[in-house]
């Protein structure tokens, strides 16, 4: 018989008066980890997406500040940066997965993959992290996969390219900073039962349906939902992670075993 899923987080104010930002903050995980950050006591949540009529959903809640922004945008990351500053808690969240072998990357393929999957966080990392250092005081959340270093997918190269790069950059900002009060964490989530996840799954030749049966028939028989994720999120954003940097978290339900 399948688990239920976890509950919400329900102890309040564990990131009290922390300034956050979020990217792809519209929907699925971004959406459930702005959410709660604002729940556990976040006096800012700066919740940044592509997509503006998504994005139009969070508006108006106390707390959160939304733009409108493709995190591809190096030069409007940069002036984010200026616009607010003394930023706690960088959640680089926004992603993009490609579908398709090695022989059927497009170099367009794989450079927009880089773009969206890595170098937004080069961009929001370079921005934000000078005031973090200056003040000694900082968490750093990228998002990777279980594809990347920890498992080969099917039909997912360059996406599990993209992903151990993450890895790999979580670890070299991790070091840079590892005396100077900044940490640098990466998610791993096995697929998450996600609006675009349940979009990408209405292609027969999408291989995450086959992740699916594997993890439905095999393992915990269900997804995991963003919200537990979320709660991963903000365990590594507040100080009770203190003693966390560098480190690979696995959020899969087995799927890696």
């Amino acid at each position: 018989m399948a688990s239920s899923p976890a509950p919400a987080a329900s102890t309040p104010g564990r990131l009290k008066g922390k300034r956050c930002i979020v990217t792809a903050a519209a929907q699925g995980i971004g959406r459930a980890t702005a959410l709660s950050f604002l729940r556990e006591g976040a006096s800012l949540v700066v919740a940044v997406d592509i997509n503006k009529e998504k994005l139009k959903t969070l508006e108006g809640i106390p707390g959160i500040v939304t733009k409108n922004l493709d995190v591809r945008d190096g030069v409007g990351i940069r002036a984010l940066a200026q616009e607010v500053k003394d930023i706690d808690v960088l959640f680089n969240c926004a992603g993009y997965v490609h579908q398709g072998c090695i022989l059927s990357t497009t170099e367009e393929h794989w450079d927009f993959s880089f773009d969206v999957n890595v170098k937004s966080m080069y961009h929001f990392i370079q921005a934000f992290l000078p005031s973090m250092l200056e003040k000694r005081q900082g968490s750093i959340i990228n998002m990777s996969s279980a594809a990347s270093t920890l498992r080969g997918i099917e039909q997912r190269t360059v996406y599990g390219a993209t992903k151990a790069a993450v890895i790999g950059l979580t670890k070299g900002v991790a070091r840079d900073c590892v005396r100077n009060g900044v940490r640098c964490n990466v998610v791993c989530p096995a697929p998450v039962a996600t609006e675009s996840y349940k979009e990408r799954c209405q292609d027969l030749e999408d291989s995450d349906k086959d992740h699916i049966e594997y993890i439905e028939g095999k393992l915990m028989g269900r997804l995991a939902t963003p919200q537990e994720v979320a709660n991963l999120c903000v365990y590594l954003a507040s100080d009770e992670a203190s003693y966390h940097t560098g480190n690979v978290f696995t959020i899969d339900g087995g799927f890696c075993l």
